[in-house]
């Protein structure tokens, strides 16, 4: 019985960060049941509290065992590096995701101390076409491109690409570039830029993103230069 309760936990968890009121409640379970089974799951790190007394997101432990069923799967701890001097660098938040059917699967992110902070993505799932880090992928995938611009594309912000040409000129200008950026596309106040992660053979795996408030990402710097520093990094991860 206990172990189907931390099973059904976590499946509450895979829908994104929550604290344990709100995890009881997509559970149907006492807080203090969920509470206990959390402590537990930390332990084990299946879990992980984003802040003392915050919510609870999926641990470093489940994400790299989700990793392992997939190419590449010593990704995250690969990636880990880069997070870290992408956020020192640039001051924002930096993350990795990877393809996971039509979506983007966020797999780690490392947020700065800020007096403005943008929402932990780990493991969200976004729509391809509405994040650079989507669009990287769709960039590199021709036939995957294809098989979503024929359907509807959903909008999430005034600036969301939804049409079908539109997103295809903009996988253009990726392929040119090298990086993707979206601004307020996915997320009102949110821009981001992101790069592929390719393997030794050229095949784009995941995409490494910086992403941060609109009122100050970019700013005054060079939105070419930063999306330069990002494929930069990227292409320093190499998967065989």
């Amino acid at each position: 019985m206990e172990r189907v309760v931390r099973c059904t936990v976590l499946k509450a968890l895979a829908a994104g960060p929550a604290g344990v009121t709100d995890i009881a409640d997509r559970v149907g379970l006492p807080k203090s049941t969920v509470s206990r089974m959390l402590s537990t799951l930390e332990e084990l790190g299946a879990v992980e509290q984003v802040s003392v007394g915050g919510e609870y997101r999926i641990g470093w432990a489940m994400i790299e065992l989700a990793a392992a069923a997939r190419p590449g799967r010593s990704l995250i701890s690969l990636a880990r590096p880069h997070l870290v001097e992408l956020a020192r660098v640039t001051g924002e938040a930096a993350g990795i995701s990877i393809p996971d059917g039509t979506d983007m699967l966020y797999l780690d992110q490392l947020t700065p101390n800020s007096e403005l902070q943008v929402r932990d993505w780990t493991g969200h799932r976004i729509p391809m076409h509405a994040v650079p880090s989507g669009q990287v992928v769709l960039a590199g995938d021709s036939a995957l491109a294809g098989r979503i611009t024929k359907g509807r594309l959903q909008q999430f912000t005034p600036t969301t690409i939804v049409d079908a040409a539109a997103l295809q000129a903009r996988l253009d200008v990726v392929r040119r570039d090298g990086y993707a950026w979206a601004v307020e596309e996915f997320a009102s106040g949110l821009n981001s830029v992101a790069a592929a992660i390719r393997t030794t053979g050229g095949t784009v795996l995941a995409a490494l993103h910086v992403y941060g408030p609109a009122s100050r990402f970019p700013g005054d710097r060079n939105p070419r230069e930063l999306g330069e520093l990002v494929k930069a990094a990227a292409d320093n991860i190499r998967i065989d």
